[in-house]
């Protein structure tokens, strides 16, 4: 084995089942979001795209039709995160935060810092140039709420004033 070799961005054989899955959730929420299309019609569509059968279905499932379901619960606990009104975040920001509170809420088997980590990379991937810095400043304060025995674990994370 060579240690010397330099570490390179992650390549699309190198992502996981899961991280598949997040990019197919991604883009059909997004269509969700500026189509107004059915999840289920939506749903079918993306089944279809290359490199659907990589992706863990189970998780994509989860998360297209969890997010689509509960669109309005997600934003109430977003919405008090943000700077802005939810009605101009990009679709693709709003997806994106949309999936990383559901993670929180429904995936306990996934880190908290993989969720927020899993969500910059989506927005660096498919969202505008300073997307992820804004997807990572709201999602870190709203993992400490929906998870905070995980987030005061975290290394080099402060523990909230009072705890």
């Amino acid at each position: 084995m060579n240690d010397s070799i330099p570490a390179k961005p992650r390549k699309a054989a190198d992502k996981s089942a899961r991280t598949r899955a997040r990019e197919f959730a991604l883009q059909a929420l997004y269509q969700h979001l500026v189509g107004r299309n059915e999840a289920s019609d939506i749903d079918v569509f993306t089944r279809d795209l290359s490199g659907f059968h990589k992706a863990d279905s189970v998780h994509y499932d989860a998360l297209l039709h969890g997010c689509v379901e509960q669109a309005e619960q997600l934003d109430a606990l977003i919405a008090p995160r943000l700077d802005r009104p939810m009605v101009e975040l990009s679709p693709i920001e709003r997806a994106v935060l949309w999936i990383g509170a559901y993670e929180f809420q429904h995936c306990p088997d996934v880190p908290l810092r993989v969720v927020i980590n899993e969500c910059v990379e989506l927005a660096k991937a498919f969202g505008g140039t300073d997307g992820h810095k804004y997807i990572n400043g709201v999602l870190h304060p709203l993992g400490e709420q929906l998870r905070p025995h995980e987030a005061a674990q975290a290394p080099g994370r402060k523990s909230p004033k009072g705890g």
